[in-house]
Order: structure tokens, then sequence, then C-alpha cells
């Protein structure tokens, strides 16, 4: 794909992180303040404050967790490029997935390989697929070793199903591979009580390390931080010191201001426990309006479930891109960014094939960029969905997928 894509845009620097648009929380702001001045650096790994309040975080959500098994980095692309050193092996992958998974294993000279997610949802692969892809490669030489997967998917907002979650957790230890569990966006969940979490860990205690980076709903994503939680057998132990070694290597360890802020964070403090839920809220009703505009329009996407973002395929409206030069992702991408005015990065970024027609779109957007505004929307007053910025930003999705959908001459329309 990389010689295709050539020469057709900067394809080597990562889509956005759908950012929140919202203001960063003044506690939380308060306390990475007061650490600025605080000279001695944290240790690789996180210190010890910081990994207490990671034990407490994961207690919380029913997973025990001993600080001797747990880990920090500025961000989980770090913590990620380290366990797929650690395990070693091929690396196989859901298909679509985070834009910033594969990158890891191609840093490190690692083959992917992708499984197709079920219709169900997104972030896992579908358990039968795995199965023969596994095999498949094992019989081409190859030494696939670790799965990476998502209980709240990036990019197309799904929650993993539990029944599929098992299945494919089953047919991965089958196989012999670690799990490695993103659950940047667990705690992003529209309606928990509908689409509860269940992660792999607690299905696999002993094969699975789990990655949550905080800019998923704790932290601001220009303050990188993320913690793994390993398996707590020998064999994990092991795994965490390897990781250590070469985060030490890299030298990837937080900045102080930036642990005190993630140490705050994990504790979970009422006011920011609060504030992520009204976030999470506004951004389930952003979500929802999108997708009916999206929907209604002909579009194919999956009802969003989690997090600030969602997945469309546009396939319907092929001839009218054609009509506009648009014949795969990277066009697209290109297109609709001019022409919506926000982030549309295409699927080809999160591993799905070029010709498809696909692009993922984020709520924060839909915010605009007066910060007043944006704060007032938090409190619900005025309804988010008639806030000024939010109907102009979605009735300008509504026209251009109409303009594509009329005919493909519409399409010269929908460039006004």
């Amino acid at each position: 794909m990389e010689s295709a894509l050539e020469g057709r845009g900067p394809l080597r620097y990562g889509p956005p992180v759908p950012e929140p648009g919202l203001p960063v929380v003044p506690e939380l702001a308060a306390v990475l303040a007061r650490a600025a001045g605080r000279p001695h650096a944290e240790p690789p790994g996180g210190g010890p404050a910081l990994l207490a309040a990671a034990q407490g975080y994961w207690a919380r959500r029913g997973l025990a967790a001993d600080p001797a098994l747990l880990a920090a980095a500025p961000g989980a692309p770090a913590l990620l490029l380290a366990l797929t050193a650690a395990v070693g092996g091929d690396v196989l992958l859901p298909r679509p997935c985070p834009a910033w998974w594969a990158p890891q294993a191609r840093l490190l000279g690692r083959p992917t390989f992708s499984v197709p997610s079920p219709a169900a949802c997104g972030g896992v692969p579908d358990p039968y697929a795995l199965l023969e892809t596994v095999r498949r490669v094992r019989a081409e030489g190859g030494d696939p070793r670790l799965l990476v997967l998502a209980v709240a998917d990036d990019p197309t907002g799904t929650v993993a199903v539990p029944e599929v979650l098992s299945r494919a957790v089953e047919a991965a230890a089958a196989e012999g591979l670690h799990v490695v569990s993103d659950e940047t966006w667990r705690d992003t969940v529209h309606r928990p009580q509908e689409n509860p979490v269940v992660g792999p860990a607690e299905m696999l205690p002993d094969g699975v390390t789990v990655l949550s980076d905080l800019s998923g709903g704790w932290l601001p994503p220009g303050w990188p931080a993320a913690v793994a939680r390993f398996p707590g057998t020998t064999a994990g132990a092991q795994l965490r010191a390897r990781c250590l070694d070469i985060l030490t290597a890299l030298d990837a360890t937080l900045a102080t201001p930036v642990a005190a802020a993630a140490t705050h964070a994990l504790g979970e403090p009422r006011a920011l426990g609060a504030r992520l839920a009204h976030a999470v809220a506004l951004h389930g009703r952003l979500a929802g309006a999108l997708y009916e505009v999206l929907h209604t329009a002909g579009a194919l996407v999956r009802p969003p479930q989690a997090g600030r973002h969602l997945y469309a395929d546009l396939a319907p409206f092929a001839p009218g891109l054609a009509a506009r030069g648009v014949t795969d992702a990277l066009e697209l991408e290109n297109d609709l960014t001019a022409r919506l005015g926000m982030p549309a990065p295409g699927g080809h970024r999160f591993g799905d094939d070029l010709d498809q027609l696909r692009v993922r779109l984020s709520t924060g957007p839909l915010l605009g960029d007066d910060e007043r505004v944006r704060a007032d929307l938090l409190t619900g007053a005025p309804d988010p969905l008639q806030a000024a910025p939010v109907r102009r930003a979605l009735d300008r999705v509504a026209e251009v997928l109409g303009a594509l959908a009329a005919s493909p001459a519409g399409a010269e329309e929908a460039t006004r």
C-alpha cells in the first residue's frame, strides 16, 4: 500500500486523535501547575504514587492489579511499541483498527496481518477468521504471537459484543497468542447500561495485557500518559521487565507535571468524574445526531456507542464522488476534509483497503471554536443540538452528502 500511496498526501502523519473540543478541567490544570516546580524526574514505568492510583482505578472496575505488574509511559503508542518488541513475532489486528497500532510493528520490522471484524462490532477480529488467519500465516512460515484488540473501538465507535469477544479470546488462547486489550475508550461508553464493557483480562487473566491511554477520557490529548496492566504470572512479570528495559532505552518517561495530573485523574475525584460524565453525554448526543444525518443521507454506518467518533462507508455515494475525481479513501479524505471543514481521515489509515470509500468523522469539531459556547454546552443549556455551531456543522454534512446522493452532477453543487 505504501508504494501505491507515495506522493499522494501526508500519509506518514497519523490522523488527529478525536479531540474533546472542551476546556481543560480547572482542578486538573491546577494539579499540573503545582507539579511544574518539582525538580525530580518520574522513573521509567511510573512512580509509586502513579502506579498506586492505577491499581485503584482497575480495582474499581473489578480487575485486581499489583503495582509490581503495572507500568506507565507517555502515551499508549510507547507502551504498545515496548510490548510488540518484547513479545516478538508477527502481529494480528482487527480491520479496521486504530491508526496508531500498525506503525509500532512496522517500526520494528514486524509483519502485521489484518483480520476482518464481525458485522456486530468493530475492535475485535471475527473468531473464525482469526483462526484461519493464524493457520495460514503459520503455513506460510510466519510466527504470529500477538493479537491487539479494543473493547471500545476507534475508529468505529462501537463496543465489543461480549460473546464475540469471548470467542475471539478463546481462539487466541488456543493458538498461543498474547492478547493486548486497548481500553482507552472504556470510560466513554454513551449508554453503559445497554452496552456493558467486559474486558478480555476478565476472560483470560493469564494471557492479556491491558492498555489505557488517558486521552480517551481523563486527560487532554496534549498531556500524553498511559498505563498498562500485565498478567499476574511469572511470564507477566518477565514481560513487564522487558518492557521497562525498552521504555528506559527509549527514555519514554512521563513528564513530572503530567504524571501528577495522571495520578490525580486515576484517583477519579468527584469533580473530574462528573466532568467526564457530562462530556460523554454531550459527545454521545453529538455522535447520535451525526449518525442520523449520515444514515438518512444513505451512508453505511454502525450506530455509535462510545467515544467521540464514528466510521462511515460512503460507497453509496460512489457515482457522485467519482464525478469529483474521488475514487479511493485518500482522495475521499482530502475532499471531505476540505468541504466539511473538519478532519475526515480515510479508512486506509485504519487498515481498510485503499479502494474502500470509508472515513472516520469526529464529534469534537462540531462544537466550533468559541470556548465560551463549548463550556456552556457541558451544562446542557442550551440544548447541544440547537447550538449554532453544532447546527451549522450538521447541516453542512447533510448538504454535502445530499448533493452527492442526488446525482453525479449534484457533486458540483456540494462544493459551494
